[in-house]
């Protein structure tokens, strides 16, 4: 089966909810995205500061779902760029997780999610987030925080959509079990025939995109499998994805809320119900 993919690898005070029209977005970067897009030669770019246009930076959100991760938060929190933005969502912690939050960073934004699950808390934050791009973090601390300039400047090169990757060159994982990488490749192997795509960690939840493209990413789905849906939905909108070497490390304390078979048969489910979604309507149109 031939694939047609738009995915390119790179190594390595709340005033209530935002509505977002994509065609009013400013995007301050959109013309040296378009004059990247006219160049010859290779669609990306990595971007390089000595020659970057003298525009503004964009102003960059991050959106932080937790439940439980007090102990976490201090080596999360910490090193993000006084600049950011930060919306913590929580999923109703029974340990001091909102209370850190704010001692360690009285600026952030936090909140308490109006449903349950990890996509749920993730399309929150989403809906109050002001940055210009918007990026996804675990509180765990087994996401680097160091790491997320690296998906600005994929962004600012020319991306709308950046995904993580732990399988890229320069990337790894120290938290993957067989059963894991097992999975994950499987699920990986399955969104691509499935939906033409061409990623190659699926279920990493370490992204970034355009505040612009909240209208494609954003979906129903509450749990794990809502984030990772978050890139089929890009590449169907036909939006530019660029993977991003990460390394993951291992959660700093605590026990994970993932479940290894239950979180994968409803992203594989998922998988199948957004190519029935996608062909229902063409098959009406004819």
């Amino acid at each position: 089966m031939e694939q047609t993919s738009n995915t390119k690898h790179v190594s390595g005070v709340l005033d209530g909810p935002v509505i977002v029209d994509p065609t009013e977005a400013h995007d301050p970067w959109a013309a040296q995205r378009e004059d990247l897009a006219m160049a010859p030669g290779p669609r990306y770019r990595r971007f390089r500061r000595d020659s970057a246009p003298a525009k503004p930076a964009p102003s960059v959100s991050v959106v932080i779902p937790t439940m439980n991760e007090a102990s976490n938060l201090p080596h999360v929190l910490s090193p993000i760029c006084e600049d950011y933005e930060v919306i913590v969502v929580d999923g109703g912690s029974t340990d001091d997780t909102m209370e850190v939050t704010r001692t360690l960073r009285p600026s952030a934004i936090v909140m308490r999610q109006p449903g349950r699950g990890k996509g749920d808390a993730l399309f929150a934050g989403f809906a109050v987030a002001r940055g210009d791009i918007i990026v996804t973090l675990d509180a765990d601390g087994s996401q680097k925080v160091s790491e997320i300039e690296s998906f600005v400047e994929a962004l600012v090169a020319g991306a709308d959509f950046a995904k993580g990757s732990r399988l890229l060159a320069g990337g790894g994982s120290d938290d993957f079990t067989r059963l894991r990488a097992t999975g994950n490749r499987a699920l990986g192997m399955a969104a691509n025939v499935i939906h033409g795509t061409a990623v190659t960690d699926l279920t990493y939840g370490f992204n970034a995109f355009w505040r612009h493209c909240l209208p494609h990413v954003v979906n129903g789905s509450s749990g794990f499998e809502g984030e990772t849906i978050m890139c089929i939905r890009a590449a169907r909108a036909g939006l530019q994805i660029t993977e991003v070497a990460c390394y993951e490390e291992r959660r700093i304390h605590g026990e994970s809320n993932l479940r290894t078979f239950r979180d994968g048969w409803r992203i594989l489910a998922l998988l199948v119900n957004e190519r029935l979604l996608r062909t229902a309507p063409a098959e009406s149109a004819a």
